[in-house]
Order: structure tokens, then sequence, then C-alpha cells
């Protein structure tokens, strides 16, 4: 991160009331929140072994929900990493992220693990950086993965996060440390709460006539939104900061010329912000089909499927740091799939912003099934060869040590196979690692 952005970003923490400081000073604003001494205290809630062993990390079972943490009084979540390595047995759509400010009971952030952290499609989650989440790699080959997320989360009356399996299968190892603030003072009256929220639809209807639908067109108008997809309904007095969009492009060619529209305070059309394509948002330039992040956008992946531009998994996302959006009474932020939305395809998203409590009532999040992405049946395959690798093969120990040096080596190189994604390589690396089993075992 260049200093101009992390100065940038230290200025809107100061905005949404983490701290004041003295507008006369001569100092820059950005050096001031970092070197001022304030009355805070700092905490932290982490997975570390209460028994003072080294199982420093959770299970969550299905359908069980885990307390990460749990902050009584008044203060600020500032830091929130988790460790992953997958495949786990629960994906990271099945686990659920839930935050709670201020005691109250419904959630002010429920999301899919994963997706609150830029990782929608698991199978190609990769290092990012920008300035609120980053991902970093863990060993090559395992699929271990640090995330992190930056977005400060005051609170006045006690912060609760947790985390819910809604799988048939165990979720984790999760090791996580969250650090948080507590002052004696309570946040100001306009610290707003730290929202986010996730929608889908999971195929979009295109009422386009038959020769237009799933091509890139320039004819066809659309001048009410009202068939854009819905990213975010939300009622109060607040500013958007981030936005996760995804798009499982199902079709060939082209699929973002469309517009996201964006109506504040029950404007009717044509929306205070109006934009001029999908690609835009990330400001990638015209049909991107390469990958990139940085400070506050980025388009994070694009799958590129079978050689084809634009085909399979798409990702891109957008930090309104600088520029947030602001609302007073309500706001609508919606995007057309395809232009005048005439294409259909999945479409998925995480709405980040900050409001004054109450909040509308988020819609009922959809059920692990109807989370579930979208794979080819050779990586569901794979992903459950890797899964039975996990458990120790009986009678390995009386192997010579270099049998059991060659059969770590197949399995490490179809690790390794896995997470590049060459599942079928895998199969056969893991394949091949069960005949050399069944060889120097002396099994049929």
């Amino acid at each position: 991160m260049t200093t101009e952005s992390r100065l940038t970003l230290c200025l809107a923490v100061l905005a949404i009331g983490c701290g004041r400081q003295n507008s006369s000073s001569p100092i820059h604003p950005g050096v001031l929140s970092i070197a001022t001494v304030r009355d805070a205290k700092s905490g932290r809630a982490s997975s570390w072994d209460r028994a003072g062993g080294n199982k420093d990390c959770i299970v969550v079972p299905p359908g069980e929900t885990r307390v990460l943490a749990d902050v009584p009084g008044r203060g600020s979540i500032q830091h929130l990493y988790i460790g992953t390595t997958t495949p786990s047995s629960a994906t990271l759509r099945d686990v659920v992220l839930r935050m709670y400010w201020d005691g109250r009971k419904e959630p002010c952030v429920e999301t899919p693990l994963g997706d609150f952290y830029l990782t929608p499609y698991e199978p190609f989650a990769h290092p990012v950086r920008s300035a609120l989440v980053t991902i970093n790699q863990g060993m090559t080959g395992l699929g271990s993965r640090g995330y992190h997320a930056y977005f400060p989360m005051p609170f006045a009356y006690g912060g609760r996060i947790t985390l819910e399996n809604q799988s048939d299968r165990d979720a984790g190892q999760f090791c996580y440390h969250i650090e948080y603030e507590t002052y004696s003072e309570p946040p100001p009256p306009d610290a707003g709460r730290f929202h986010a929220q996730w929608r889908r639809k999971k195929t979009s209807v295109a009422h386009v006539p038959e020769q237009e639908r799933n091509k890139v067109q320039w004819s066809g108008t659309n001048l009410d939104g009202k068939e854009n997809y819905s990213i975010l309904e939300a009622e109060g007095h607040g500013h958007l900061v981030g936005l996760l969009l995804s798009i499982d492009n199902q079709q060939p060619g082209w699929y973002g010329e469309g517009d996201d529209m964006i109506f504040i305070d029950g404007e009717r059309w044509p929306p205070s912000l109006h934009g001029t394509g999908t690609e835009e948002i990330s400001g990638s330039g015209a049909t991107p089909n390469g990958e990139f992040a940085s400070d506050f956008s980025g388009f994070l992946l694009s799958e590129n499927l079978g050689g084809r531009n634009f085909a399979g998994k798409n990702a891109l996302f957008r930090w309104y740091v600088p520029d947030p959006i602001h609302f007073s009474k309500s706001i609508r932020w919606t995007i057309e799939h395809g232009h005048a939305n005439n294409f259909e395809n999945d479409y998925s998203s995480v709405a980040y912003w900050y409001q004054i409590e109450p909040h509308k009532p988020f819609p009922a999040l959809p059920g692990p099934e109807d989370r579930k992405i979208s794979m080819p049946d050779v990586y569901r395959k794979a992903r459950e060869i890797v899964l039975s690798m996990r458990t120790p093969t009986p009678g390995l120990e009386n192997l010579a040590p270099t049998a059991r040096d060659r059969l770590r080596g197949l399995r490490r190189e179809g690790h390794l196979l896995f997470q590049r994604r060459e599942w079928e390589e895998s199969i056969k690396k893991f394949e091949e690692h069960a005949r050399e089993l069944r060889r120097l075992s002396g099994r049929k």
C-alpha cells in the first residue's frame, strides 16, 4: 500500500469515530492517527490452546456455532484474522460469519466466510492485496491461507463474532486472532456500525428477445432498473464502503456490459449514481480477462474457462474509502446482468457499509445447498480423494523409510496438483499413490 493510500485509510478510520484529531495541528492527520497516544486498552480473542498445548485451532462440528469473540462494553474490532487449510470437509460457503453489535439479537454482518474475505469460489483462492482485505499464501500445495480484514468495527455495548457450520461435515481447522480496543468513553453518536450482507441470484432471468439473449449487444434500453441484480437494500443513515461482485459466466463472450445503479433516499429513475459497465466498478479498463488487485479495487478472478476469454468464474472488488457513497434515509444498490439485463448468469455479492442503528432486517440467508458453487464432477471427485488422504494409511509404519518417502512424495504431488486446479492430473497422481501402496505392502 502506498503512503498516500495509507493516510487516506487512516482518515477514513477517523471519519467513523475511532479517533478525533485537532484540526488546527500542522501535522498531517494520517501521521497523528498513528502517533497520538490515546486512552484505550488493547485486547485479543484467539484460538490458543487453553490446555497449554499446541492445538491452537478450532473445528466447528456440523450444525454448531462457535463464538470467536465476545467483547463487553465500549470498543472497536480492529483486525480479524482467520487461518484456514483447504479443502476442509465443509466448504467456506458452508460456514457463516456473523457479527452482532451492542447486544442486538439480529446480526449486522451475515455472510459466508469465504465471500467476506474476497473468496467467493474456494477452489480459485489465491493471494490478494488491498487496503481492507488481504489473503496470504501458506504452504505451497497444502492450501493453507491467512485471511485478514481491517475494517474498524466500533461498538458501545459489546461486540460478538460467531461462526456457524451449516453443513453435515466438520468445518475447520480455523486458527484466529481478533485484535480489538476498549475505551473508557463510548464512540461518538455519529460512529456508524459495520455491516456486511451476502446475496445471490443463481440464474439471472433475461426478459429480452431470443436474438438478444446472452450476447453482447448495443441496442436495447433500461430506463427503470427494475430487473437489475439487487446488491443491497438498506434503510437508515450511513455510507457504503465496499463491494465484492462475483459472476459465474455460463455464456460465451463478454458478460460485463451491465451498469451499476445506486438509488439514494428513495429516489426514482434516474439514480444519483449510474455506471458505465461492470468492469468500471473495479476500474480495470474495458473487457478485462486478467487479474489484479490494488489498494481500493481489483479484478481478483478471471478463470477464462477452457481458454475462452471471460468464461467461467469472475470476481471483482471495490473499496469506497476515499469516496464513500452516502445515504440519509435509504439506499438501493443494483447492477444490470448484461446490457439491459440480457445475460443469464450466476451472480453473488457482498455489500459492506456503515450506518446508524437500527438497520433494515436482512433477507433470509439462502441455505447451504443454495449457496453451493457450480463445479465440475472431476473437481468434486479430486476433492473427496484429498479429504480421504488425511486418514493415516494402515501399515505404513512397517514399510522401509525409502518406501514411505516415495508414498509421501506422491501424495504431496497430488495435493499440489489439486491446489493448481489440475484436477484430472491430481486424481491420476493419487491413483499412482494407491497402486504404489498396494505394491509395496504386498496387497492385491
